[in-house]
């Protein structure tokens, strides 16, 4: 093995920007490649992406605290240690303060303790107007001077809406000034590129069902399908293909890569889960629609069955339910991957440990995880949406969607390369 070809200790610095997503993707397809990568993010960052994403990615603890105990004399001891440092993405304000000499973090001490020896590559992210602004334009020609490498940024649709530059290179992009920077002019020759790995194929749900009263009225739940939309960004920032089925009403990805489809009701969603399923071989599917568990029958008017568009007002009303067939359990014999894997998200309501237990056991009969929590341990107000990951043989208390975003992701890839 040649020395370029050896394994690098790469030192990774990650601040708070929505492309600290597709930064995940840069990071797993170093690991693949062989490379020890050391992940240092911001808080900023950790509130994208969670520490758990990032160390199941990495395969190391996530620094972020200067102060943490113990650990003082990281920012010399990190940077001496690494043969290269990467900045990615790099927002406005982490460039401007290194640019100026501060010092009062973790990720800008690092900085300030680099000696320029081994390469220190940064990779701007932001909004087209920050980008240029004379301010940041001027903090980059001034780490260029002191022998920052500097990533040009990428033109496009940002995630604030706006087309310009400022958007985060691609990975393969980024990986190649990576190896370049390792390698010299070796790099454009022979040198060890990550070996191409065949993306997973993730299809989630989210949302909630809308069952039709009249052409007026429906019967839905109180499912936005946020989290759906949070975990396809997160996914599809780590390499993954995804496909997001949601509710017409349901919040989308805000990843350009995300395809989706909507749905509205029980039959709309099935018939299109069953024929998506049934088109593309996909490694994975993510249930996490709210479906409605029963639909309506019949619509009666003091006592006489309803046709018209709109229901009068007046009289008495019975809506007339029947149980919905549950969905799960026909994911796999629906699927053209018959190895597919399934998760399952169940939520219950102020159930007691019996209930809980019982009603897991039922989701999990027809899946390989489920993601559990219940409403009287939730408290959105308080930011508490704390969640239980519960296997054929384990269970996992994790504290907030981060976390479990981060252990879905590191299971499935720990899946797929096991």
């Amino acid at each position: 093995m040649s020395k370029f070809e050896a394994k690098k200790r790469v030192l990774f610095l990650m601040t708070g920007s929505i492309a600290c997503y597709k930064a995940c993707q840069v990071v797993s397809r170093l690991v693949q490649a062989g490379h020890d990568v050391r992940v240092v993010a911001s808080p900023a960052a950790l509130e994208f992406v969670g520490a758990a994403t990032l160390e199941g990615l990495s395969g190391r603890p996530v620094l972020s605290d200067l102060w943490e105990r113990g650990r003082a004399m990281d920012h010399i001891h990190l940077i001496r240690d690494a043969d290269l440092v990467l900045a990615a993405p790099a927002t406005a304000n982490f460039i401007n303060r290194i640019a100026q000499g501060l010092g009062d973090d973790l990720l800008t001490t690092l900085f300030l303790a680099h000696d320029f020896k081994k390469p220190f590559l940064i990779a701007p992210a932001m909004n087209t107007t920050m980008y240029l602004h004379p301010a940041t334009q001027s903090s980059l020609q001034k780490l260029k001077g002191m022998g920052v490498r500097i990533l040009e940024t990428a033109s496009g649709v940002l995630a604030c809406g706006e087309t310009g530059f400022g958007k985060l290179l691609e990975p393969d992009l980024i990986l190649r000034e990576v190896l370049d920077a390792f390698g010299g002019e070796a790099a454009g020759a022979g040198a060890a590129r990550p070996s191409a790995v065949p993306p997973l194929k993730v299809l989630i749900t989210a949302g909630g069902t809308r069952e039709r009263i009249d052409d007026v009225r429906v019967l839905t739940n109180t499912s936005t399908g946020r989290s759906g939309a949070r975990l396809a960004d997160l996914l599809s920032g780590l390499g993954m293909e995804v496909t997001l089925l949601r509710a017409e009403s349901a919040v989308p990805a805000t990843a350009a890569e995300v395809r989706e489809k909507t749905f509205v009701g029980f039959d709309d969603l099935a018939e299109t889960l069953r024929r998506s399923l049934q088109e593309e071989r996909f490694t994975h599917v993510v249930q996490m629609a709210a479906v409605s568990d029963y639909r309506l029958e019949r619509v009666l008017l003091n006592g006489r069955e309803m046709k018209s568009a709109k229901t009068p007002s007046g009289g008495e009303l019975t809506l007339e339910f029947k149980p919905a067939p549950k969905l799960l359990p026909e994911l796999r014999s629906w699927s053209a991957n018959k190895d597919i894997r399934v998760v399952g998200f169940k939520l219950t309501s102020r159930a007691d440990k019996a209930g809980e237990k019982s009603a897991v056991e039922r989701v999990l009969a027809a899946s390989d995880v489920v993601v559990h929590n219940d409403q009287a341990r939730i408290d959105d107000a308080r930011g508490v949406h704390p969640y239980t990951i519960h296997t054929k043989d384990r269970e996992v208390p994790l504290a907030g969607f981060n976390e479990m975003s981060g252990w879905l992701a590191s299971w499935m890839m720990e899946k797929e390369n096991s």
